[in-house]
């Protein structure tokens, strides 16, 4: 009798449907963001990036932000976390060759493109919150009871992109060069780049290549002023970001989905489009508008009048006149004779003709009673203004108070720093070598003005004596103390003080 064995059935190997694919993908994806948002590099970037933040947003602008510079303010740090991503998702593309496990992930359900797709997740989920993180410091700076302006939304994603575009290159290079090397390498040549493009100078369209882009001034211009490309270069990076990823896949086997090749040709367009609207420079309008605000301010701006003094601001710095007049009722107060009651005009002005990239000066007012008042406040802005309103009491222009060179420097200085809540620290603060003794340059809103060392010994001992009994003097003797030529012994004589020791020549 002859039995028959049988043996057991073929196993049927059942290939996962799509949405079982993908669900293993944002698995794989959740394991690699939190792998790398605890490697120590990205840990360490994060923690100078928050703690930089943190220390420097609360006395940002002395409380006095542009919310069109804040913006600005939030792209450079991101960029060491994107350094850091950079190294890490490298590093974690490459751990299955490191550990010699490749061969084992031939027999997983997940495709290589889709384990490529769950790291390219992990590095914009790190870019999501390198995004909250910038929305914090904006909002930061955006509820200050100080800050005007307006920021774009284009210079807020310049931040968050750049930490995806460099994640997304580390990616790429795991993909296309399996060496641990390889990341370290371009590391160095990213700051190469940096330092060759910034070789290019501030207004070479190549400087628009790197993820962010600074403007070395310390001005502020409107926000319709600024002329800078910020929605253009985030299509940019957006586009090279996006290049960058669909080629990771493509290289990793993605080849064969006809969605990746239309993806990759869409990537590329979209940065060509960024990359040459971006580069076409600053548009006739802003370069007319630039010289119109520069030179007819009084056309571009709102006026409110407060007792006899006018101020007049650009429509985003309204909120400010508050604090102008403050400053300007401070110091009018100390004043005698028909400067109590000399109409003043307070005029915000700007220089924009010349960019972002300009420092240059404001010419002095001289028109009679015209104060100049810039577009930052805050700091030793605030003594420089009180300088100008000073100024303009004594000589009647900005334009004759930056010619005095007598006894009068006297008056002005001490209109100015009297009814500060620390004179003598502002007495430093507007003095260009930042003392208290001897001859200086006093910063003012427009040109500079000049003590010499007897006038500040004089200004000196007064700021240390009593404001009302000064006040008092300064008022019964106004017209000898304003007047032309007075020599600085004979004002310290008026005002009660003994000859001054130092020398009294002018710079």
């Amino acid at each position: 009798m002859t039995t028959l064995t049988a043996g057991p059935p073929a196993a049927t190997a059942t290939a996962p449907g799509p949405r079982a694919s993908w669900a293993a993908v944002l698995t794989l994806a959740r394991f690699e963001t939190r792998r790398l948002l605890l490697r120590v590099p990205v840990l360490v970037a994060f923690a100078v990036y928050l703690g930089w933040t943190v220390a420097n947003t609360p006395t940002s602008w002395d409380g006095f932000p542009a919310l069109q510079d804040a913006d600005r303010a939030t792209q450079n740090a991101p960029l060491l976390v994107g350094l850091a991503v950079l190294l890490c998702a490298n590093q974690a593309v490459l751990r299955s060759r490191r550990h010699d496990t490749d061969r084992h992930f031939a027999v997983l359900v997940v495709q290589p493109w889709r384990r490529t797709a769950a790291h390219l997740l992990s590095v914009a989920a790190v870019a999501l919150l390198t995004g909250v993180c910038v929305a914090g410091q904006f909002t930061w700076e955006a509820l200050k009871p100080g800050a005007v302006g307006h920021g774009s939304p284009g210079e807020l994603l310049a931040g968050p992109l750049s930490v995806l575009l460099l994640g997304v290159l580390g990616v790429l290079l795991a993909r296309l060069l399996a060496s641990p090397f390889v990341a370290p390498l371009l590391l160095v040549l990213l700051l190469f780049f940096a330092m060759l493009t910034t070789g290019f100078g501030n207004e070479g369209w190549a400087r628009w290549l790197a993820p962010t882009v600074g403007e070395n001034t310390s001005d502020t211009l409107p926000s319709e002023l600024l002329g800078r490309p910020a929605a253009w270069h985030a299509l940019y990076l957006t586009g090279l970001a996006l290049s960058a990823a669909l080629l990771a896949v493509l290289v990793s086997g993605g080849a064969r989905l006809w969605t990746v090749r239309v993806g990759v040709a869409g990537a590329v367009a979209l940065t060509l489009v960024g990359a040459v609207a971006q580069s076409r420079g600053v548009s006739p309008e802003t370069t007319e508008a630039r010289t119109r605000y520069s030179v007819t301010p009084e056309k571009e701006q709102r006026c409110a009048g407060r007792d006899t003094t006018t101020y007049c601001a650009f429509p985003e710095w309204g909120a400010r006149t508050d604090d102008w007049a403050e400053v300007l009722d401070g110091v009018r107060s100390l004043a005698g004779g028909t400067a109590q009651d000399r109409p003043l005009v307070v005029r915000q002005r700007v220089e924009a003709r010349y960019g972002l990239d300009s420092d240059a000066a404001i010419a002095p007012a001289t028109r009679p009673g015209e104060v100049t008042v810039g577009t930052a406040w805050g700091g030793n802005r605030v003594p420089e203004f009180a300088v100008a309103v000073a100024g303009v009491l004594v000589a009647g222009t900005e334009a004759g108070a930056g010619d005095m060179c007598d006894g009068r420097m006297v008056t002005v200085m001490w209109l100015a720093l009297a009814d500060r809540p620390d004179p003598m620290s502002d007495l430093r603060r507007v003095r260009l070598d930042d003392s208290d003794t001897g001859s200086a340059v006093v910063l003012s809103q427009t040109n500079p003005l000049s003590v010499t060392a007897a006038q500040t010994e004089v200004v000196r001992e007064l700021l240390r004596r009593p404001v009302d009994g000064t006040a008092a003097k300064v008022k019964a003797h106004w017209a000898e103390l304003t007047a032309p030529e007075v020599t600085t012994d004979r004002v310290a004589e008026l005002l009660g003080l003994d000859e001054p020791e130092a020398k009294d020549e002018c710079l």
